[in-house]
């Protein structure tokens, strides 16, 4: 079928003067599944123990085996989206990622669950540059304002939700659900998707795949964060830890070298050279591993030390969502006059201010005096800080890069998701006590978060829509 009669599927708002906002609502739904299932599992895991008989070393790779593979073959979805065809790489990982969700919520045992929860990341790797290249290539002008400024709330509240949602289906229906709800959710997007997107050819065809460059990145990272999550029971020091960080360091660096090297690297070396979208990645990847940090800490705190039940801890966590919605939205309306850099240092600086409440809560904290407060100024900072790197990020990236450029703001994502549990943990276990450790954690949170605020005005580049990047 034409790309003509493709679009008369979708009809446009001519009153309006601009596109329906379809498209985005059916990306942007599975979108919301794939950051949803970074925290979905989390206030489920003592379930998923039990049932599984997991061990207390394992557990941990329910979580991480999803946002690896997520994060360290994302950039190999957003180069294939660029080669294949946008709409076709969308629907094959939307494809995967459903039935990685069924075999994850019908999972036997420890090992089964862990492989299904990477084919899940690998699913979600094909469809989230793909999905948001479309969006990016489908709205123009003040729509892709608004449109950018929604995705960067999808990536923050999906992530929020996630804790929620986890809570109830876990209390009312069973951990399964949590996994087993993807399928219908997915099988309604890729029916939506087909009536409305048109399939658009690929905007690199003729080109090749870079798989070996993306191998070898996701096993640096895998073996990275591995170390990182193992060094407090091994130690720093320890000859396992300092092998497994060389091993990391020695791949990552002949990823570097193969992308030098190869005729059509997977991701080119001079995209470093694209400031607005390097410093944009950067913001997001911190903002993710702050806010999921938040997510980790609190909700052991709540359930271990408070004695909330999983669906009381889920709900908790409800103002933090709308906060970020509420955000998402003043940044929509705020960035053409402030720009990215001032918003995104501002947004920053409440975080850091969100987490010195925490950092100096007493042991035992109430939630309505002391965390219900912090979670608030903590979910507006963050829900500033995602649309505005993202604006900037996309400011300066071509049609045929799109994919490309897509995959490294959700690589972002995923690797923050990753490393902000990896190190918030480490922090908060080398405490003598839980309490101990988690205000030395959201001492760290703060402390990263005003560091970052204070490069962020310096080094970030300033990007208002419809104006140059200064």
């Amino acid at each position: 079928m034409d790309n003509a009669s493709d679009q008369s599927t979708e009809p446009v708002d001519v009153g309006s003067g601009g596109l329906p906002w379809t498209t985005l609502v059916l990306l942007g739904l599975a979108q919301f599944m794939v950051t949803l299932d970074i925290t979905v599992v989390n206030v489920a895991l003592p379930s998923i123990a039990r049932d599984l008989a997991f061990s207390d070393g394992d557990l941990q790779w329910v979580i991480t085996a999803y946002v690896l593979f997520t994060g360290g073959l994302l950039m190999l979805g957003g180069r294939a989206s660029d080669l294949f065809g946008r709409r076709r790489i969308f629907l094959a990982g939307l494809a995967l990622f459903a039935l990685a969700s069924l075999g994850s919520g019908i999972a036997p045992s420890p090992e089964a669950l862990i492989g299904a929860r990477a084919a899940q990341g690998l699913g979600a790797a094909l469809l989230t540059p793909a999905a948001l290249s479309i969006v990016t290539t489908t709205y123009e002008g003040s729509q892709l304002t608004a449109a950018l400024a929604a995705w960067g709330a999808i990536a923050s509240a999906g992530a929020a939700v996630g804790v929620i949602l986890g809570g109830i289906l876990t209390a009312g229906l069973g951990w399964e659900w949590v996994f087993l709800i993807n399928v219908p959710v997915g099988l309604a997007t890729a029916i939506g998707v087909l009536r409305v997107v048109p399939d658009a050819p690929a905007t690199a065809a003729g080109r090749r795949l870079d798989v070996i460059g993306a191998v070898t990145a996701v096993t640096g990272l895998v073996l990275l964060v591995y170390a990182v999550e193992g060094a407090n029971e091994h130690g720093w020091g320890s000859v396992r830890t300092l092998v497994l960080v060389a091993v990391a360091v020695a791949l990552l660096a002949a990823f570097a070298v193969l992308e030098r090297r190869v005729g059509e690297p997977l991701l080119p070396p001079t995209t470093w050279s694209n400031r607005s979208l390097v410093s944009g990645v950067c913001l997001i990847l911190v903002a993710t591993a702050l806010l999921v940090a938040v997510f980790f800490l609190n909700t052991i705190y709540l359930q271990d030390v408070r004695g909330w039940s999983a669906l009381e801890t889920g709900l908790a966590f409800l103002p933090l969502v709308v906060a970020i919605g509420v955000a998402a939205n003043a940044a929509n309306q705020l960035i053409a006059r402030a720009g990215s850099r001032n918003l995104a240092a501002l947004g920053l600086a409440l975080v850091a201010a969100g987490g010195s409440l925490l950092a100096v809560a007493p042991a035992a904290a109430g939630y309505w005096t002391e965390i219900l407060p912090a979670f608030l100024i903590l979910g507006f900072g963050v829900g500033l800080v995602f649309p505005a790197a993202s604006i900037a990020a996309l400011s300066a990236v071509g049609d045929d890069t799109a994919g490309l450029a897509s995959g490294l703001i959700a690589t972002g994502h995923e690797l923050g998701a990753a490393f902000g549990v990896a190190a918030i943990s480490a922090v908060a276990t080398s405490a003598s006590t839980f309490v101990a450790g988690y205000e030395a954690g959201f001492a760290a949170v703060a402390a990263l978060a005003a560091l970052v605020a204070t490069i962020a005005l310096v080094a970030i580049p300033t990007v208002r829509p419809g104006a140059e990047v200064a």
